[in-house]
């Protein structure tokens, strides 16, 4: 059964810009999240920055999806990661492994032509809930 997860600040957010998407919904125990350019989890806005500060903001509001579906860093088995510049891989990795400090998931790196908006990446996850881990907030 698929359940939506509302997401404080960033679902109003999302939903202000008339995209067509649920940010985060689970399937069983699977929780999926779209792919999140850097807006930040407190104000729902699009921070503009340098490629640390967009990966840092997008890790943010994937933790803030996350647990708002009862999840965390440790719960995330795959990962995407679509960045407009392959150059920008090295500081990705490094603002990267400052968020998952345990055992990595998988992980794809996508180099991307352009964005329809002012950001220069985006991030997406699955996480597997185990029996007895948190609920999804409603």
């Amino acid at each position: 059964m698929r359940t939506i997860v509302t997401v404080p600040v960033l679902s109003e957010s999302f939903a202000r810009l008339g995209v067509p998407l649920t940010l985060v919904n689970t399937a069983g125990p699977t929780v999926y999240v779209s792919g999140l350019p850097p807006y930040d989890p407190e104000t729902g806005e699009l921070v503009r920055g340098d490629i640390a500060t967009q990966t840092d903001t997008c890790l943010r509001a994937l933790a803030a999806c996350l647990t708002a579906a009862g999840a965390s860093f440790d719960d995330v088995v795959n990962v995407r990661i679509y960045a407009a510049n392959a150059g920008h891989y090295r500081t990705i990795n490094e603002v990267y492994a400052r968020h998952f400090t345990g055992d990595a998931p998988t992980r794809v790196f996508v180099p991307v032509a352009s964005w329809s908006g002012e950001f220069d990446i985006e991030i997406d996850a699955v996480a597997y809930l185990s029996p007895g881990d948190a609920e999804p907030a409603a």
